[in-house]
C-alpha cells in the first residue's frame, strides 16, 4: 500500500520471482513470427521465496520461451523473451487447447505463481494445458529493475503518508529519484511494456501455441489486460473468464478512490467477523489509527534490524484483507504491534512489496509502476493530490492517505502514458464471464457490472459472488467454481446476472 495497489491477485503477492532476462541481442535474432517453435523443456515449479532457486521436483511443469518484437511497430527490430510455463491437459482425448492465466498486479509473476496456485486448477487441466507467463517487463521477461534490495528496504520504510511541506517535498523527492533509476536500470524496455503490448504478445501467443482462438483466465489486473485484449482481437476470443475485476472506465484518482473505499469495506467487514480467540483480542479501527499514527513518530523492533514503520505496517493490514484466510494474522499482527512486536506485520508488509525472507525484491511493484505509468497518460501534481485528500480520507479514515499519495508514483516517470482509460469495447467477441465478488478490497464490486457494459452487448456476461477477498474463483464457493467450471470445459454460458454466495 505504500505503492499504489492497482490490482494485485491476493496469492500473486507473495509469490513472485525475478530471474530478469534482457532483451534479444547478438547470435542472430530470433524468429518472432507465429510460426516460431516454443522449445519446451522440463522445469521445476520455482520456489518463489527464492527468487528463481527450486525446490520440488515438478516434472510436470515444462518451460519455454517465446520471442516477441520489443516495438511492434518495428517487427524486424529488436526482440524480447517471453518466460512461459505450462502443465498439459491430463485428458488429451478431450483436450480443449490451452488455458493462458494471468494474475494481476501488473507485475505478477504467472511463471512462478500458476505452479503454487495449481491444485485449485486440477478440474481445469483435464481439458485444458495450463498456461502462464511473466509479461513483458515482469520477472524473467526482462523485468523491470529500479533500486537495489538495501535501497528498496529504505524505500518501502519510508514515510508515504506526509504531514507537513517537509515531509511532502521528501516524499516527492524520493519517487523521483526512483523515476530516475528505474530509467538507469531498465530505460530501454520502459516504453513497451504496456498493457497494449501485452495484449499483443498474448494474440501471439495464441497462435504459437497452435490455438484458433485464446481461452483465458485473468485475475485482478488480468481483467483489465483480457479487457483490451478482447478490443484488439474480438474475433480471437475464446472462452475468457474475468475474475476480481478492474473498472476499465476509471482514471487512476477513481481508482485509487474507489479502493480506498474498498479496502474499508473489507476491513470493516473483518471487524464484524473477527472473533479474536488463542489470546487474542480484535482490533477497532480506532486501535489500528492509533497503531499507525504512534508508528509514524516512533517504528517498532521488525525482524532482525528492520523495523516496523507506519508504511509497512499500513501495506501489511492491506496485505491481510485480499484474503479472509489472513485474518487471523491481521488480529494478531495488530496486537503483537501493540505490544511492541512488529513481525507480523511487517512479514505482511514484505509480501505485498515482494520482499522474499532473504532480503531479495522481485520485480513486482518496480513492474507495476512501470506499466501503470506506460498505460495512464495522468500525471498527479502535489496541489492535485492535496485538493483530493479530504475526499480520500472520508471513504477511508484508514487507507485514505496512503492511496492518495500514491499517485504521485507517475508524476516524474520517464515515458508517456497510452490513454486516459483503456477501450475494451469488444463488439462480435464471443461471451467473455465477468465475476464480480461484493466483499472485494482491491478491485470492487462495481467495477464487474462497469466492465460487462464496457465489454457491450452479448459480450459481458456478469455473475456475483457474495463474499469476502480478492477475486471469487479460488474463495472455495461451490457455486461460482461449478459455474465457472460448466463455461470453460463444457462451453455453459450462465443467464447474466446469476448470484452465488
Amino acid at each position: 500500500m505504500s505503492r499504489p495497489v492497482r490490482a494485485g491477485a491476493s496469492a500473486a503477492v507473495a509469490l513472485l520471482l525475478a530471474a530478469a532476462v534482457g532483451c534479444g541481442g547478438g547470435g542472430g535474432r530470433p524468429d518472432t513470427s507465429a510460426h516460431q517453435k516454443l522449445k519446451w523443456s522440463a522445469c521445476p515449479a520455482p520456489d518463489a521465496s527464492q527468487d528463481g532457486a527450486t525446490t520440488a521436483p515438478g516434472k510436470q511443469w515444462e518451460c519455454a520461451t517465446l520471442h516477441v518484437p520489443l516495438d511492434y511497430r518495428r517487427p524486424h527490430g529488436e526482440t524480447l523473451g517471453i518466460a512461459m510455463i505450462r502443465a498439459k491437459a491430463t485428458d488429451r482425448r478431450h483436450r480443449i487447447g490451452s488455458l493462458i492465466f494471468n494474475f494481476g498486479g501488473p507485475g505478477g509473476s504467472g511463471v512462478a505463481t500458476l505452479p503454487a496456485l495449481a491444485a485449485s486448477y486440477k478440474e481445469l487441466r483435464t481439458r485444458y494445458d495450463l498456461v502462464s507467463f511473466d509479461p513483458r517487463g515482469v520477472g524473467r521477461s526482462s523485468g523491470v529493475r529500479c533500486l537495489g534490495d538495501k535501497q528498496l528496504d529504505a524505500y518501502y520504510a519510508a514515510d508515504s503518508t506526509p504531514d507537513d511541506s517537509a515531509e511532502v517535498k521528501a516524499l516527492v523527492g524520493r519517487v523521483k529519484q526512483y523515476a530516475a533509476a528505474c530509467e538507469k536500470n531498465s530505460g530501454k524496455v520502459l516504453p513497451y511494456v504496456g498493457t497494449a503490448n501485452a495484449a499483443r504478445d498474448m494474440d501471439l501467443m495464441r497462435g504459437v501455441l497452435g490455438d484458433d482462438k485464446l481461452h483465458y483466465f485473468g485475475v485482478s489486473y488480468g481483467t483489465e489486460l483480457g479487457g483490451v485484449y478482447a478490443h484488439l482481437f474480438p474475433q480471437k476470443v475464446g472462452r475468457a473468464l474475468f475474475d476480481g475485476v478492474v473498472d476499465p472506465a476509471q482514471d487512476p484518482e477513481q481508482g485509487a478512490l474507489a479502493q480506498a473505499k474498498g479496502f474499508q469495506l473489507a476491513l470493516g467487514d473483518y471487524m464484524k467477523a473477527c472473533g479474536g480467540g488463542n489470546g487474542y483480542s480484535c482490533p477497532t479501527q480506532a486501535e489500528i489509527r492509533a497503531l499507525l499514527k504512534k508508528l509514524d513518530r516512533r517504528p517498532l523492533p521488525g525482524i532482525g534490524a528492520r523495523r516496523l514503520t507506519e508504511s509497512l505496517a499500513g501495506g501489511g493490514i492491506a496485505q491481510s484483507l485480499y484474503s479472509r484466510d489472513f485474518w487471523q494474522y491481521l488480529t494478531q499482527g495488530v496486537s503483537d504491534a501493540q505490544q511492541g512486536d512488529g513481525k507480523i506485520l511487517l512479514a505482511l508488509g514484505d509480501a505485498m512489496n515482494g520482499r522474499a525472507p532473504d532480503g531479495r525484491y522481485s520485480t513486482l511493484q518496480a513492474s507495476l509502476t512501470a506499466i501503470t505509468c506506460a498505460d495512464f497518460k495522468q500525471r498527479y501534481t502535489v496541489p492535485d493530490i492535496e485538493k483530493k485528500l479530504p475526499e480520500f480520507r472520508k471513504a477511508s479514515p484508514v487507507f485514505g492517505d496512503m492511496l492518495a499519495w500514491s499517485l504521485t508514483q507517475c508524476t516524474d516517470w520517464p515515458v508517456g502514458g497510452a490513454w486516459r482509460t483503456p477501450d475494451v469495447s469488444a463488439p462480435g467477441a464471443a461471451p467473455i464471464l465477468v465475476v464480480g465478488n461484493t466483499g472485494d478490497p482491491a478491485t470492487p464490486y462495481a467495477g464487474a457490472r462497469k466492465m460487462a457494459q464496457e465489454l457491450g452487448p452479448g459480450v459481458g456476461v456478469e455473475l456475483t459472488y457474495k463474499g469476502e477477498g480478492h477475486g471469487a474463483y479460488d474463495s472455495g464457493d461451490a457455486c461460482v467454481r461449478r459455474t465457472v467450471n460448466d463455461y470453460l470445459l463444457r462451453g455453459k454460458v450462465p443467464a447474466s446476472g446469476k448470484v452465488c454466495g
